[in-house]
């Protein structure tokens, strides 16, 4: 038998989970990451915390599955994209917290980026909107706020990268510091076209060219990792930050299909080919996954693209409800005080805790409940919410058909789902009913890992092609529209009515 191992290094926990070859899951552990907020709108993560807890979950997960490392063939990385780690490069130490992408801090250097007419110039190169969400600023406010940074940077002491980069360099024991194409292209600091660090970008932020990890495929041989953390030195084979590592493990690997994660926030990305589409409607464009020449058809001058639309907010809704409201003391108990009333009762809930994201932009928007009335409930609200997942992932898909139609494209003909609230019925029911197409959730939901794992497999000759790997995808449930085009139409208008009111 053939196993994988994938790395899942997410917002809110660590996971590894060990998959056959044939894409099921043979064990699987995870712990929670500590959340830590000096001031409203900043979020950090403890570096030393994500590097332990995601070993340590790796163990556990060989442990339950009986699997030894010396039985793994290839190792796969994936991670939450844009949160920032410096380190110094003697050490090993981190210079200060990770600053995570939801973090709001550099905002004004945002602003001041636009004032000087970079915008136009960042969206060319980077395919991205300038916004605190990606890793350039933040990289940036590090060196100009932790004492005696930028001379260490300048003298090239210490090093940059997003969490694969991190987690890289622990497990390779300062061996190898690189990062793939997905994640490189949240920085800010990446030209999408020509795959390489930008000079221009580089200085505008004033960012030394030696921090910046090497730029691999997704799919690609980086290193071992030292054999005394696993008991085997297993071969590190794919990278690739979280959202594009789900589009690769839905199978997503021609132009025009699209999939949606319900995680902490909601990311729905739709794959462009080799097209790089520029969004006139709020999205971003993003490098997707990319294969070696090896295990494609694909010319090697081919890099693939998506469109992508990011929603800040999205299953933190629910911990809100639990944490915030004491609406619920178990996340697992929202679907049933939901479905306790028949509807919202005209109560909208804007999750807008940490700003807008796409395809609105609004980082001075905050979060509000509209529509309450004397006979409003808990359940309303809890359903409210519940269903602000979905409102907001409409609007990303609308937002995607006004560019695919623009583009003379043809539109999304269903929606692959995963995540941990994808597991809601009630949710994929009204997500289904506010699209007008089919939802459709696939056996294994853990495709983010899933992602990693098929990277890996296939830089190391576990798998020879994709047409192998979508061969494996199955689905599990499909979920049709049931309400007529004039409800989502009504409900939509409601939707963009209560967006507005959150912006001060």
């Amino acid at each position: 038998m053939t196993y994988l191992l994938a790395l899942d290094q997410g917002t809110s926990s660590s996971r590894s989970i060990v998959f056959n070859a044939q894409g099921q899951i043979m064990a699987m552990a995870q712990q929670e990451i500590t959340q830590i907020y000096p001031q409203p709108g900043w979020v950090e993560h403890d570096p030393m915390q994500i590097w332990q807890t995601q070993l340590a979950t790796a163990v556990e997960a060989l442990a339950k599955s009986g699997i030894s490392a010396a039985q793994v063939s290839a190792l796969g990385i994936t991670n939450q994209r844009e949160t920032t780690v410096v380190w110094r490069k003697g050490s090993g130490q981190p210079i200060h917290n990770a600053i995570v992408w939801q973090d709001r801090r550099t905002e004004p250097a945002c602003a001041a980026l636009r004032e000087q007419g970079l915008a136009d110039t960042i969206q060319a190169k980077t395919g991205l909107l300038v916004d605190a969400y990606f890793s350039g600023t933040k990289l940036q406010w590090l060196l100009d706020n932790v004492p005696n940074a930028r001379a260490q940077a300048e003298r090239g002491e210490l090093l940059f990268g997003t969490v694969d980069s991190w987690l890289m360099w622990q497990l390779s024991g300062g061996a190898v510091h690189a990062t793939d194409v997905s994640n490189a292209s949240r920085t800010m600091l990446f030209n999408i076209h020509t795959h390489q660090w930008d000079t221009e970008l580089l200085a505008a932020l004033r960012i030394p060219h030696a921090m910046m990890p090497t730029v691999h495929a997704s799919s690609a041989v980086y290193g071992q990792m030292r054999p005394e953390l696993l008991g085997h030195a297993i071969t590190i084979g794919g990278v690739a930050g979280d959202q594009q590592s789900a589009l690769f493990g839905q199978a997503c690997f021609g132009a025009g299909m699209a999939k949606n994660t319900y995680g902490t926030g909601c990311f729905m990305l739709m794959h462009t080919g080799h097209t790089a589409m520029h969004s006139q409607n709020g999205l971003i464009t993003t490098s997707a996954a990319q294969v070696a020449v090896k295990v494609t058809a694909q010319p090697k001058s081919a890099p693939q693209f998506a469109l992508e639309g990011s929603v800040f907010v999205g299953g933190a809704v629910v911990q809100w409800l639990r944490d915030g409201l004491g609406a619920i003391r178990h996340s697992s108990e929202v679907q049933a005080l939901a479905e306790s009333v028949p509807d919202s009762g005209g109560v909208m809930v804007v999750p807008a805790f940490t700003g807008l994201g796409a395809p609105y932009w609004r980082p001075d928007a905050r979060g509000s409940i509209t529509g309450l009335t004397r006979g409003s409930t808990v359940a309303h609200i809890a359903r409210a919410a519940l269903e602000s997942i979905a409102f907001q992932s409409a609007a990303l898909l609308q937002a995607m058909g006004r560019d695919l139609a623009q583009a003379g494209v043809a539109p999304v003909q269903e929606l692959r789902v995963d995540g941990g609230a994808c597991v809601n019925n009630l949710l994929m029911q009204f997500q289904a009913d506010l699209l007008g197409l089919d939802v459709v959730r696939p056996e294994v939901t853990e495709t983010t890992a899933l992602g990693a794992a098929y990277l890996a497999g296939l830089s190391t000759g576990v798998y020879a092609s994709t047409e192998e790997l979508s061969a494996q995808w199955r689905v599990e449930r499909r979920f049709s529209p049931q309400r007529l085009p004039d409800f989502a139409a009504k409900q939509m208008a409601l939707w963009e009515h209560a967006v507005r009111k959150t912006v001060l």
